[in-house]
């Protein structure tokens, strides 16, 4: 093992490497086997199938490009190659994934209605929801273009004092704040319509690829931000230690509550299309 990742991929023994193959053989492992365990039983694995898709698209988008423009891009091997094969896997479990229909709790149409016709003040869930999404998002910005060298003073103070490891020349954070900013913001900004506007059923899906690619990102980038093998100049420093913690965490946690909030009451983001009957006798 150690001569496969000395002189085949070289990249893995960094700490960002490393963190993603404990991801691949803890989380995503687990994942395959309760996916293996809903397809014996004949139940639906969609929602755990979506989890899996978001977290490993997140991976690759990352790792795959990391390798290239970072500073192992002149140590890339034949041993590469092994990667590809995970760039076509999720299209075709996309495909698969998304015919296949979620477990949801029985709706009844009249609860759909009264649920669709309530305000935003008047879900003070959905409103947290909103509040944490407009942070998310700036957050996420700034990160973004602290990874484009932003010249300002405030990018200057908080990338030396709270997450030097944007600086890291490896180039997986930077490109972790860009694939985040171009592709996961949007996400977030659609996330807000959603909850604004009632019958978005496509928030059901995509609020759990949504968890899992934000699960993903920040396993790799907190751990890395604190792993050993990370250089000592680029790990956060012990005076910022908490507030990267819990600012990390709480973006985190945001995408999970929100795909659990969406599976556990879903009559405001589900389509109408049952007619009463007197729609049939107007239309006979």
């Amino acid at each position: 093992m150690e001569f496969y990742m000395k002189e085949g991929e070289p990249y893995l023994r960094t700490a960002h490497g490393l963190l993603i193959c404990l991801w691949d053989g803890t989380v995503h492992y687990i994942l395959y086997l309760l996916m293996l365990a809903a397809i014996a039983r004949g139940r639906s694995y969609k929602a755990v199938g979506l989890f899996w898709l978001g977290s490993l698209v997140m991976s690759m988008l990352v790792f795959l490009p990391g390798n290239v423009v970072g500073k192992y891009g002149n140590e890339i091997r034949p041993a590469f190659l092994l990667n590809i094969p995970y760039l076509f896997l999720p299209f075709w479990a996309a495909i698969r994934i998304f015919r296949a229909s979620h477990v949801l709790p029985k709706t009844p149409v009249e609860k759909v209605e009264i649920s669709q016709k309530e305000r935003i003040l008047q879900r003070p869930q959905d409103l947290a929801m909103i509040v944490y999404l407009l942070a998310a998002i700036i957050f996420t910005i700034f990160r973004g273009m602290l990874a484009l060298d932003c010249p300002s003073d405030a990018c200057f103070t908080y990338i030396y004092q709270y997450e030097p490891y944007l600086r890291d020349p490896v180039a997986y954070p930077k490109v972790q704040m860009l694939v985040s900013m171009f592709y996961i913001v949007p996400l977030q900004c659609l996330c807000i319509y959603a909850l604004l506007v009632p019958g978005c059923s496509w928030m059901l899906d995509w609020t759990l690829i949504y968890a899992g690619a934000i699960a993903q990102a920040q396993f790799a980038h907190v751990g890395s931000s604190l792993y050993h093998r990370t250089p000592y100049t680029y790990r956060v420093p012990q005076d910022s230690w908490w507030v990267f913690i819990i600012s990390n965490i709480l973006y985190t946690l945001g995408p999970q509550l929100l795909a659990y909030r969406c599976l556990r009451k879903p009559a405001y983001f589900l389509r109408i299309t049952s007619h009463s009957p007197e729609d049939g006798k107007k239309n006979n």
